[in-house]
């Protein structure tokens, strides 16, 4: 995650505070999605696939940061990794986003509605996480390369 490659302190409470966020709402769309009859719709799969593969992914790497292991393996570049982590889960909670939102309809099943309706709102708020992580990432990849 971006909190992994940003060694000035003046980034690290607002990487803390949108990777806590897109843990806790991604978390939210997985499990909104999972309660109901999703593989009725197919596309869900692929929001599911998403949704839970960067949530994995983002725990990974929070481990990774509590533990301080980025600092015994100092070959990897982890600005580079954050800022590739970021830029690939932005991108792809966007088209899952767009999917969740898309597939959505009241006629489809009228008793998952709701949940399919608040995953995908929540999916949304997700890629803004991951969108400010991977601005976050950038200005830290930008200034590690300039140095």
């Amino acid at each position: 995650m971006a909190f992994l490659s940003v060694h000035s302190s003046s980034l690290l409470p607002p990487l803390c505070i949108t990777a806590a966020t897109s843990q806790v709402f991604g978390l939210l769309v997985w499990t909104l999605i999972a309660g109901t009859e999703y593989f009725r719709v197919p596309a869900f799969g692929w929001v599911m696939f998403v949704a839970v593969f960067y949530w994995v992914l983002t725990v990974f790497f929070l481990i990774v940061y509590i533990t301080m292991t980025y600092t015994r393996i100092p070959q990897v570049p982890w600005t580079t990794v954050g800022l590739c982590f970021n830029g690939s889960a932005f991108l792809l909670y966007l088209s899952a986003a767009i999917v969740d939102a898309s597939s959505v309809s009241p006629e489809k099943e009228g008793h998952n509605f709701n949940s399919w309706a608040a995953s995908s709102f929540f999916a949304f708020l997700v890629t803004i996480c991951y969108a400010g992580n991977t601005y976050f990432s950038f200005i830290a990849w930008r200034s590690r390369t300039a140095q």
